[in-house]
């Protein structure tokens, strides 16, 4: 699975038939700060996701078809040999990404703890944890 942001929709007026029904959107994958990271990729929405939004992408065949097998009431071990040709598909909507850092001498904090931070509502939090 990656971390991405919905940067637009995708339109087709000829496509395979396992897209009819489904809404395409542009996805920019996102490292763990939120940066670009990566080659922007097709996804299908499941999540109802917008342009905007940060959202889950799970980016594995076998996964995609067990989900698309059991909308259509397939059993699994059917579902993941079925012949569907999409690699991508948005299953959630991200509301905030913590990433705890080790931090050391001159950051404020003792030697060898944790800090993690994140923003809500404008306000920034940072709590603080021994590591182990």
């Amino acid at each position: 699975m990656l971390l991405a942001e919905v940067t637009g929709t995708v339109v087709m007026s000829v496509k395979h038939k396992a897209f009819d029904g489904e809404k395409l959107l542009l996805v920019q994958p996102l490292d763990e700060h939120g940066k670009h990271a990566g080659s922007a990729v097709v996804a299908i929405d499941r999540a109802q996701a917008g342009v905007g939004d940060r959202v889950l992408v799970l980016r594995e065949g076998s996964g995609i078809r067990q989900i698309v097998g059991r909308d259509q009431g397939v059993v699994v071990a059917e579902a993941v040999k079925m012949d569907w040709p999409v690699r991508s598909m948005i299953v959630g909507i991200v509301d905030r990404v913590d990433v705890p850092v080790l931090i050391g001498s001159g950051s404020g904090a003792p030697d060898g703890f944790l800090a993690s931070g994140r923003v809500a509502s404008g306000v920034g939090v940072a709590t603080t944890r021994r590591a182990r």
